[in-house]
């Protein structure tokens, strides 16, 4: 008996008592295996058996007389399988059989033998690599396990040849297909021609994998459906909190698409302007996040989102909010610019003066409080100005009519623009300087900005800068290129008669001049229409009428009366704010008969071609008819 392959796994003590068995057994039941098949090395003929196996091999040689061949059988075997492993390998039948003519009788039988010979050597070495795996496995050698599993994977291989040629020879196969599969898998191009193919279901896939594909998928959806069922009940929430319509419309205009985004503070109740550019608004409610003191008598009021994030609307600079309160039980609607930038996103600032006898603006200072929250709408006005207009820009403000301006310039350096900016700001006292702190800030940081400050009664103060009104010399001496910039004005109306008068003196185009009125201007009370007295005996003298078709009620319209004052008193509701044609809330149109408006700022391009008035300010000395 040959013991020699046996004893050089001595050094390994527990790998030599127990792998040379494993493996033997190993291979012997990969031998038996493949003896199902029709491989098996009794099935080659004695000669091939003898010209492999010489009489020395202890693999083939009869066992002594009396003794059986159990153990030494299976050494022998062993043997064999060593002395495999040590030979060169065999070469591969499948290139001669390429371009061969059909297998004769004597062709498959060196076929068969060929791979009977592949098969027993396949065997061998994966014995061999078992045992190493074992050994390395032992030890936790990690490389020789690495290189074990390869030489397992090397006689795998060599087995497979040696059965397709056996399947070759026993006439299952094409040799010319087993060839080409044999080129194929060497070459990594496909699969053997002769590997089964899998059950395919729908698409291509298996039906394992399209069942997963189909429940990862409803996975997915039912995912997807939780989240808009969140998002849905989110906005519910967000309505119910802020009292916003199921599809309340965000604000745009041709600009504010081009424009930026949330909203800001500032407070001054608005005036004229050109074309009014947004041509929808947001209504809700936004929460007081904080209030600042900025004067004795002027608050700031940060609005936010109640649930936070981003303003639920989009603004231009200069624009204004409509602050609405209950007083006395009935709601009353003033306008507050915002002269927050709209480069903020999360909030809206609104600065308010309080006004003695100021319905709203009292109820802002004693009533509300951080944390509460205001039913607003917005945003409106054309007091705007975004830097796209002009390179250069003059603002000119007195008292609380800085917000809109304060908006604009907060607009352009946030924005980093690089036009001129000057400001001309007057006040009573210097006390009164709103945003005094930020204005010197910005004039430090941003070298294209200028501002002169000039207090009416510095008397008793320390004040140092310009003293006196806004006046024609000062403008001069302030500003260079008078001529050629924008001109913004917010003030009382008194002020802006006197600085309108100035830039027409010092050449500025009345078409460059931008104006919007403030404080008494705005907020009127509604006056009571008063029946006219009869007139003398001998004289009839008719009132002309309105009619408002859709409510279907008619009313006597007084020359000097407008049309949303006799809407009023009959109860016939028009939507409105400013009361002075700024806001264009009150647009309604006119079916028939004329009206004068003293203010036509709130209206829309294209508005007069369709017959639409501002009710707040449209007066007639004949019957009108309007849609309301």
């Amino acid at each position: 008996m040959r013991a020699e392959p046996v004893r050089q796994h001595e050094p390994r003590r527990r790998g030599a008592r127990v792998m040379p068995s494993h493996a033997a057994r190993v291979a012997l039941a990969v031998a038996l295996a493949l003896g199902g098949t029709g491989i098996a090395a009794a099935q080659v003929s004695p000669a091939d058996h003898e010209k492999h196996h010489p009489k020395g091999d202890g693999a083939d040689a009869a066992p002594p007389a009396g003794k059986k061949a159990g153990m030494g059988g299976m050494a022998g075997g062993m043997g064999g399988m060593m002395d495999a492993m040590h030979r060169p390998p065999a070469r591969e039948p499948f290139p001669e059989m390429m371009n061969s003519p059909p297998l004769d009788a004597a062709a498959r039988e060196r076929l068969r033998a060929a791979g009977d010979e592949r098969v027993r050597d396949g065997t061998a070495i994966i014995a061999e690599g078992l045992d190493r795996l074992a050994g390395a496995a032992e030890v936790e050698d990690w490389a020789g396990m690495q290189a074990a599993l390869a030489r397992i994977r090397e006689g795998t291989a060599r087995m497979e040849s040696g059965i397709a040629a056996r399947r070759v020879a026993a006439g299952r196969s094409d040799p010319q297909a087993a060839a080409t599969g044999w080129l194929k898998r060497e070459m990594n191009l496909a699969p053997p021609p002769d590997a089964p193919t899998p059950r395919s279901g729908p698409f291509g896939l298996s039906w394992f994998h399209f069942l997963i594909m189909v429940a990862l998928v409803g996975f997915a959806a039912a995912m997807v459906g939780m989240y808009y069922r969140k998002m849905h009940r989110a906005a519910d929430l967000v309505r119910a909190l802020t009292g916003t319509a199921a599809h309340a419309p965000i604000p745009s205009t041709a600009s504010a698409a081009a424009a930026v985004p949330p909203p800001t503070t500032s407070a001054a109740e608005p005036q004229p302007g050109p074309a009014a550019p947004a041509t929808g608004r947001w209504s809700g409610r936004l929460r007081v996040a904080r209030i600042f003191r900025e004067t004795p008598d002027v608050n700031t009021f940060r609005l936010m989102n109640p649930l936070g994030g981003v303003m639920p609307f989009t603004f231009l600079p200069g624009q204004f909010l409509t602050l609405t309160v209950l007083a006395d039980g009935k709601p009353v609607k003033r306008l507050y610019t915002i002269a927050s930038s709209p480069t903020q996103h999360d909030y809206a600032e609104v600065t308010v003066k309080h006004e003695p006898g100021g319905v709203v603006s009292g109820y802002l200072r004693d009533r509300v409080k951080e944390g509460d929250l205001l039913d607003c709408s917005g945003p409106t006005g054309s007091f705007i100005f975004t830097g796209r207009e002009c390179k250069c820009i003059l603002l000119i403000g007195g008292g609380v009519g800085i917000t809109p301006l304060m908006s604009v310039l907060r607009y352009l350096t946030d924005r980093a623009w690089a036009g001129d900016v000057y400001l001309i700001y007057g006040v009573h006292a210097p006390q009164d300087i709103i945003f005094r702190e930020e204005l010197e800030y910005l004039q430090r940081r941003h070298p294209n900005f200028r501002a002169v400050v000039t207090v009416s009664h510095p008397e008793g103060t320390d004040w140092a800068g310009a003293s006196g009104r806004i006046t024609k010399e000062l403008i001069a001496n302030s500003v260079p290129d008078l001529a050629s910039r924008y001109v913004h004005l917010c003030g009382p109306v008194p002020l802006m008669e006197a600085v309108r008068k100035a830039l027409a003196e010092l050449g500025v185009p009345a078409d460059r001049v931008k104006t919007e009125a403030f404080g008494p201007a705005l907020g009127r009370p509604v006056p009571a229409v008063v029946a006219p007295q009869a007139p003398p005996t001998g004289t009839a003298v008719a009132l002309p009428t309105v009619t408002f078709a859709r409510s279907h009620k008619a009313a006597p319209l007084p020359p000097d009366v407008p049309v949303l004052d006799v809407a009023d008193q009959v109860g016939v509701q028009i939507d409105n704010s400013c009361r002075v044609g700024t806001c264009g809330l009150c647009r309604v149109k006119l079916l028939s008969g004329a009206v004068t408006m003293a203010v036509e700022d709130g209206l829309e391009p294209g508005d007069k071609e369709n017959n639409i008035i501002l009710a707040c300010v449209a007066k007639s000395t004949a019957d009108v008819s309007v849609e309301a």
